[in-house]
Parts: C-alpha cells; sequence; structure tokens
C-alpha cells in the first residue's frame, strides 16, 4: 500500500466523558477483540483493521460509545491503551499517545520502547511528529489536532490515529496513517482521512502539490524569510476560481442527529445477525462454549462482536448497526445492557484465552457465527429496526440496562424514565 486513501467521515463533536462503568468495559471488551485478531490474521492485520476509518467507528460501536460521534475516537484510543498495555510484551503489540498532554508524550514513549524490544525508537519518534506536523502544517483543511494514537508493533511496523476538531462547525476530521508501503510523508502518506467536507482545502501533501513544494523551496532559497513576505504584500487578492477537481474517496457520513434510525441500518445484514444468533441457539452455543448463563440476547451481542473480528471492509458502511450489540451510552439506540455485555467479554476471553492454550473451538465457533450471519441474510427477513429497538428498550432494566442518566428503571416507571430523557 502506497499512501492508500481510504475515505474520509463527518464526525459531530461531543462532549462529555466515559463514565467508569462503560470505560472499564470498553477497556476489557477491547484489548479482547484485538487479541482475537491478533489470533486469527497477526499483527499486522491489527494495524490494519486500526487504519480503516469505517471498522474503527464500528469497533467503537460495538463498545458501547456513542454510534457517530467524535468521541469514539478518544475512548477507543484510551481503551486500547489502557488494555494492551500489560499485554504488550506478550503480543508485542504497544499504544503511545492520547489526547492534549498525552500526545505530547508520544515521542518519549516510542524511544522507550525502541529501547526496550530492540526497534529503532528515535525513528518512530521522528515519524510520530511528521506525522503531526503534516495534518497540521500540510493539510490545512479547517481541522486543529488534540488527540494523536500511536500504535507499534515489535516489528517496527505503526498505524496512527489522530483526530482534529473544527469548534466553529461542531465537527472532528479523524486521519488514518499506515507505515506499511509507506514510501514518503509529504506525498499522498494518508491510509485514511475521516471528517466532514469543507470544500476548497489547502494539502500540500496531496500527489499533485509536488511542484508547488518544489518551488516552496526554491522561493526561500531565492527570496529569504524576508522576502517572501514582501512579495506577499505586493500581491492582489486572486480572482474567486471553480475548486480543482477532488480525488473521488468513499465518505463514511456520519449524520449529526444522535438518534440511530432505520436508514442507518442495513436492515438486511442486521436481520443477518439476528437469524444467525437464533440458529445457533442459545442452548448449544452455551454448551459448545462451556459458558453458564449465555442467552439468546448474549448470542445476538457475539454475532456482531463476531463481525467486527472476521467481516471485510465493505461490511463496515453502518456503524450505526453495531450499536444493538450493546446499545449506547446516551441511551442511543437503548441503554448498555451490562448483564449482556459481560457475558460477550467472559464469552470472547474464554475462547482467546482457550486459543492460546491451542484449543481453537471457541474462537472456531465464533468465526461460524460470523459465517452464518453472511450466509443467511441474504435469504432471511425480521423485525423492523424500529421493532428491535423496543424491545431492547422494553427489557433494558432486565438486562441491567445503564445510562449516563444511571440505571434504567423498570418497566411502567414512569416517573424515573421521564427524567432520564
Amino acid at each position: 500500500m502506497t499512501g492508500r486513501r481510504a475515505g474520509s467521515a463527518d464526525l459531530p463533536l461531543h462532549g462529555g466523558r466515559v463514565p467508569a462503568w462503560l470505560g472499564e468495559r470498553m477497556t476489557r471488551l477491547g484489548a479482547v477483540i484485538i487479541q482475537a485478531i491478533l489470533i486469527e490474521y497477526g499483527r499486522d492485520e491489527v494495524l490494519r483493521r486500526l487504519a480503516h476509518p469505517f471498522w474503527f467507528q464500528s469497533f467503537g460501536a460495538v463498545m458501547g460509545m456513542d454510534w457517530h460521534s467524535s468521541g469514539i475516537t478518544t475512548s477507543v484510543i484510551g481503551a486500547l491503551k489502557r488494555g494492551l498495555t500489560p499485554l504488550s510484551p506478550e503480543i508485542g503489540i504497544h499504544v503511545c499517545g492520547g489526547r492534549g498532554k498525552q500526545s505530547r508524550r508520544t515521542p518519549d514513549e516510542l524511544v522507550a520502547i525502541g529501547e526496550r524490544v530492540g526497534i529503532d525508537g528515535a525513528a518512530l519518534a521522528t515519524a510520530s511528529r511528521l506525522v503531526a506536523k503534516v495534518d497540521s502544517a500540510a493539510l490545512q483543511d479547517g481541522f486543529d489536532l488534540y488527540l494523536h494514537g500511536f500504535i507499534v508493533t515489535d516489528d517496527g511496523h505503526w498505524v496512527v490515529v489522530q483526530q482534529g476538531m473544527n469548534g466553529e462547525r461542531g465537527q472532528a476530521r479523524r486521519y488514518h496513517w499506515l507505515s506499511e508501503g509507506l514510501q514518503s510523508f509529504v506525498d499522498a502518506p494518508h491510509a485514511a482521512i475521516d471528517g466532514v467536507d469543507q470544500g476548497m482545502i489547502v494539502n500540500l501533501t496531496d500527489r499533485r502539490a509536488e511542484r508547488s513544494r518544489r518551488r516552496q523551496l526554491d522561493l526561500l532559497a531565492d527570496l529569504g524569510p524576508d522576502g517572501i513576505g514582501r512579495e506577499l504584500g505586493r500581491l492582489e487578492p486572486p480572482a474567486a476560481k471553480p475548486p480543482a477537481s477532488q480525488l473521488a474517496l468513499p465518505h463514511l457520513i456520519m449524520p449529526g442527529h444522535h438518534d440511530v434510525r432505520p436508514e442507518d441500518i442495513v436492515a438486511h445484514r442486521l436481520h443477518g445477525n439476528l437469524k444467525a444468533a437464533a440458529e445457533a441457539g442459545p442452548k448449544d452455543f452455551s454448551e459448545l462454549l462451556l459458558v453458564p448463563g449465555i442467552g439468546a440476547r448474549t448470542v445476538r451481542a457475539l454475532a456482531q462482536v463476531a463481525e467486527v473480528v472476521h467481516g471485510t471492509p465493505y461490511r463496515f458502511s453502518d456503524p450505526a448497526r453495531f450499536a444493538v450489540a450493546h446499545g449506547g451510552k446516551d441511551r442511543h439506540p437503548f441503554p448498555v445492557p451490562l448483564k449482556v455485555y459481560d457475558r460477550t467479554i467472559t464469552v470472547i476471553k474464554a475462547a482467546v484465552r482457550k486459543a492460546g492454550l491451542g484449543h481453537s473451538d471457541e474462537l472456531a465457533a465464533i468465526k461460524r457465527l460470523d459465517q452464518q450471519s453472511r450466509r443467511l441474510e441474504r435469504l432471511v427477513s425480521g423485525p423492523s429496526v424500529e421493532a428491535v429497538f423496543a424491545e431492547e428498550r422494553s427489557r433494558s432494566h432486565e438486562y441491567g440496562g445503564h445510562s449516563v442518566f444511571g440505571p434504567e428503571p423498570p418497566p411502567g416507571d414512569a416517573g424515573n424514565r421521564m427524567s432520564q430523557n
């Protein structure tokens, strides 16, 4: 891959913090999903997934974060750093950086990792600084960087996920870099850029800007900084020109509305998930995985986690669908079902642990669940998206539903429910 751009997305800016009860679970589920991908496909595939903007958004949604907001980036990077750091000596994947002050510590973290595992940490630190400079200076698109996550393997391969914000527009843009095949930091280096379309921007990293970059260096050599300033002062404002054509890119457009609507979900894929979970059967599945208490609702969540582990890129065009696994912290599409969430973690963790001991039957069963979803979605229909959400909300208290408003009250407790909306 040489400077492949994987697309862009409109990410609404959302404030607030991830509650501790969700952050702790995101840490555990995120780490175990990465371990499953590592076992099945290897370290480089983990990096490729993180460099894919559609997969990244779906990954955050399946962990119970707001399905469309900028907060997914911060929370996913934070969860992976907390969850994978204790495992890094074993799995050879290291998560550095983060938001604000943490981002500025990234070069020092990379140098320390290099000394510890025997890779060129200084070169990695330089790469980190260059990546940040390119997306803050060479690419002038109206977004100020505030988050920088650098994930590196013991082989020295890496991915960067960083994000900028445009406060006036209430939008965020996420940028993905992948070291695989990277030949230049300034000539079309991005694996992906996620964010709202801003129209005409200054992008000096585009291959078509190579002549401009070269001429800027010539001007600096000929005139010096003061001479360039004088020449700029003599220039008249240019006449308006139509924008140059842009290279066609796939765009992940995350809408401004907070609620999940039917049009945000590819229904036949959801029906495949639901039907595959029903056919697997809670009795058969719990016997296979030797985990007591696994019911039909948990198997439904496992079907979507299985897709995050095994799905191909086109499967992630509707990240909202993955919020059906564990809901969202703001009750969209429904409160986070903590009992289901905890059982999902238990099942995947047991499967990963046994696979590490050479017994892969459980991980194979999860893979079959994903394969069954894809086979059935072409053949079956199912309840409407609204009906799925309504059932989930009606049983939320039973599932241990939680949101930023607190525990979900029992059905019929109208007073409490009104206070939570």
